[in-house]
């Protein structure tokens, strides 16, 4: 059998040697990468925030006493009579002018007490006529000496008695009948009825309030201080009035230096600003100054919860943000003090704090 040898064509030959030598540069060039280490890292996200670096200040020590708003031109109106209440025409909240009819009295007692005062005199005025007929008679028979003097002394002193006798009638029954102009009570100030304390139907006894109203007047707090803060305060040093987290400076007014026997307090009264914004009976605390030490404070807006976890935004010296707890004590005008977690010279970011989070570039001004 005749051996015929395979031979391979020129042009297909050449072919493959071209595609065998770009597979060999392919896995050089792979080869190489990978023995590289990569140097591109990734840059932290930038946000543009303001901040502010923190320092101590000295803030004075307050201590917080609880308070109520109250009117400076406040009455409380009761009645003058005795009797159960006919006639209940105001409800709290109205506006009322002086003079102007605030509820009845059954005057059924005055309407009695003025009948018997009005027959008392109708019998002392009988007695005086008797007494003065007898004066006169018995006058003109001591002048013809027909009586002896002792007989028409007595007889003076009767006539004279009488006439004590209508007088002190006529008083109680002039009394009796001024107690009718009670019955009906009216408005002393033109103020607005800011509480009630009885209804028609209730027993109004002389003394016990039915009405409480306030009238044009600035506003105050009244609280009761103990002693040992209330010997350090001055009449018209400023105070400060906080409501919520409102803080308002006031000036005290009135300080009462007896103590209440069973509190061992004093009734301390601080006027409030026109611009106060606040209103009759609304609670306040009021802050009085003991001593002062260094306070570190930040903007209330500085504060964040991130589920559930209270703390703030503390800028590195590579300017990136990183949360940090801290513990955080009264709060007063936007500042809030700080407790715990934070250092002076901490800066902190104090805007834009919902685009922030841990690890992000922090860009924007200093606010000191």
């Amino acid at each position: 059998m005749t051996h015929v040898p395979s031979r391979i064509q020129p042009g297909l030959a050449r072919n493959l040697a071209a595609l065998l030598f770009a597979a060999a540069v392919l896995l050089s060039a792979c080869s190489h990468q990978s023995d590289q280490p990569s140097t591109v890292a990734q840059a932290p996200r930038t946000v543009a925030a303001e901040t502010s670096t923190l320092s101590p200040s000295s803030q004075q020590n307050l201590t917080m006493l609880s308070g109520t708003v109250v009117s400076s031109n406040q009455v409380q109106v009761a009645s003058r009579l005795m009797g159960y209440i006919a006639e209940l025409r105001v409800k709290e909240g109205q506006t009322v002018k002086a003079g102007e009819l605030l509820f009845r009295v059954d005057p059924a007692d005055i309407q009695g007490q003025v009948a018997q005062a009005r027959a008392g005199l109708a019998q002392a005025q009988a007695n005086l006529a008797n007494a003065k007929a007898d004066y006169e008679r018995f006058g003109n028979l001591y002048k013809e000496e027909a009586i002896p003097r002792q007989q028409w002394e007595q007889i003076q002193l009767r006539y004279q008695v009488a006439q004590e006798q209508v007088a002190a009638a006529r008083a109680g029954y002039d009394t009796a009948g001024s107690q009718m102009r009670y019955a009906s009570v009216t408005s002393p100030i033109s103020g607005v009825v800011v509480q009630k304390l009885a209804n028609a139907g209730d027993l109004a006894t002389p003394g016990r309030p039915v009405l409480v109203i306030e009238g044009q007047g600035r506003l105050q707090a009244s609280t009761q201080v103990p002693g040992e803060v209330f010997h350090d305060i001055k009449l018209g040093e400023t105070v400060q009035v906080f409501a919520g987290d409102k803080a308002i400076a006031g000036t005290i007014a009135q300080a009462v230096p007896v103590a209440d026997p069973m509190s061992h307090t004093h009734t301390v009264k601080v006027d409030l600003p026109a611009t106060s914004g606040l209103e009759s009976g609304r609670f306040v605390r009021v802050g009085f100054a003991v001593g002062s030490t260094p306070q570190l404070r930040i903007p209330q807006r500085a504060v964040v919860d991130r589920a559930g976890m209270i703390g703030v935004f503390v800028v590195d010296e590579k300017g990136l943000a990183h949360f940090r707890l801290v513990r955080l004590g009264a709060v007063a005008g936007g500042m809030v003090d700080v407790q715990a977690g934070l250092n002076p010279g901490d800066k902190i970011v104090t805007s834009n704090l919902s685009a922030v989070e841990n690890g992000v570039k922090i860009a924007g001004g200093n606010r000191g």
